[in-house]
C-alpha cells in the first residue's frame, strides 16, 4: 500500500473494496518489481491505475498525455479508459523500462493508440502541438521537472482539461513543517503553485502517494 500515511488497516480496507486489476497488470507489476528492484515504488498503485482508467472514461479523453511512463502500468489504464479513436502520447527517458511497457501495451491491444518520445520532457514537450488540444494529462516524473512539465501541459490544455499529478504528499511529508527534505521542499513549493493558480480547479487527492487532480477553468 502505498499510502504509507494511512492506517494499514484502512489502506487494506481500501484496496479490498476497489475493483482489483486484471491478470495482465498484475503480471506487469510482479515483472516490475523484478527487473527495477528499488525502482519499483515509481510504479502506481492498483487503486490508483482504476481511478485513472475512470477518470479517462468519465472525461471522455480522446487526446490524452503522460509524463513519466516506466514499465507501463499508468498508461495502460488511461488507454483503456481513453474515448473511441483516441490517442496517447507518453514522454519518457528510459528506453530499457519503456521496452517492458511497449511489451505490455501489444498485450493489452492498447499499442496502436499509443506513441512513446524519449528523451528529456522539458525539451519533447515544446514539440508538441497544441492542436488538438490535451484532454487529459498524467505527470509522474521526475519532481523538480513538475513546474515546467506542469506549465507546458497547461499551454496544451484544453478548456476544462484535466492533469492528474502524482506523489504530491510524499508519504505525508508534505504537511510535516518540520521536514525539510528536498524532495519535500520541491512538492511543497508544486503543490502551492497549482492551489494559487488561477486557471485552475483543483483537489489534492489522499490516493496512493497523494493524486492532485486538476481542471483547467
Amino acid at each position: 500500500m502505498k499510502a504509507t500515511y494511512l492506517d494499514s488497516a484502512v489502506g487494506q480496507y481500501v484496496l479490498a473494496h476497489t475493483t482489483p486489476p486484471d491478470d495482465l497488470l498484475e503480471r506487469l507489476a510482479v515483472e516490475t518489481r523484478a527487473i527495477t528492484g528499488g525502482h519499483a515504488g515509481m510504479q502506481i498503485s492498483p487503486e490508483q491505475g482504476r481511478f485513472m482508467t475512470m477518470i479517462a472514461q468519465m472525461s471522455g479523453a480522446a487526446n490524452i498525455v503522460e509524463v513519466g511512463t516506466f514499465t507501463g502500468y499508468s498508461s495502460i489504464c488511461l488507454a483503456r479508459g481513453m474515448a473511441p479513436g483516441g490517442r496517447m502520447t507518453c514522454f519518457d527517458v528510459s528506453e530499457e523500462w519503456t521496452s517492458i511497457a511497449r511489451r505490455y501495451w501489444a498485450e493489452a491491444g492498447v499499442a496502436d493508440r499509443i506513441e512513446l518520445v524519449l528523451g528529456p520532457a522539458a525539451e519533447t514537450l515544446t514539440r508538441f502541438p497544441a492542436d488538438p488540444p490535451i484532454d487529459l494529462a498524467f505527470i509522474d516524473a521526475d519532481k523538480p521537472g513538475y513546474p515546467v512539465y506542469y506549465e507546458l501541459v497547461m499551454a496544451r490544455l484544453a478548456p476544462g482539461g484535466v492533469i492528474l499529478v502524482d506523489n504530491t504528499l510524499r508519504d505525508g511529508n508534505v504537511a510535516d513543517p518540520t521536514n525539510d527534505a528536498a524532495s519535500t521542499v520541491v512538492m511543497r513549493a508544486f503543490n502551492d503553485l497549482v492551489r494559487g493558480d488561477a486557471r485552475v480547479t483543483s483537489v489534492l487527492l489522499p490516493i496512493a502517494d497523494g493524486l492532485t487532480l486538476i481542471r483547467k477553468n
